[in-house]
């Protein structure tokens, strides 16, 4: 069911694919990187970093990929992101503790924290029947 929504989406044109951390600046693969000092929101409001598991700093890069993502989003219309959860640029529920361990906290990645402060609504991943809620409690409003 969960492939069929998306299938669905995508055939309807809802879908606007869009890599930040790519749009950033980040190779592909990209080094390991975790948020250190709290989570995507203290990384917008200059409180915490985002570095490599070799400590390079990658937090203008994250920023970068965000405000991308933030224009797209705009230029779209769209009002509902879904995201990779656990990601320092995406994750919506949790992200990773800083520490590289593997260690999940609650948080969200910056991305998400800078989509969400303008109002757009953020899911991860597995959360496709609430996207789908959504949607429809949309298109019931308009």
């Amino acid at each position: 069911m969960q492939g069929a929504l998306v299938e669905r989406w995508r055939a309807e044109g809802r879908l606007v694919p869009f890599c930040p951390e790519v749009s950033g600046g980040l190779a592909v693969p990209r080094p390991p990187a975790e948020i250190v000092g709290g989570d995507g929101g203290a990384v917008l409001d200059g409180t915490a970093r985002v570095v490599t598991d070799a400590g390079a700093d990658v937090t203008a890069e994250f920023l970068r990929g965000a405000r991308l993502a933030l224009a797209a989003a705009e230029r779209s219309g769209a009002r509902i992101a879904l995201l990779k959860e656990g990601s320092p640029s995406c994750g919506s529920g949790r992200v990773y503790d800083g520490t590289f361990t593997g260690a999940p906290v609650p948080g969200a990645g910056v991305t998400t924290a800078l989509l969400r402060r303008a109002g757009v609504s953020v899911f991860g991943e597995d959360d496709l029947d609430a996207v789908q809620e959504l949607l429809t409690a949309l298109e019931q409003t308009s």
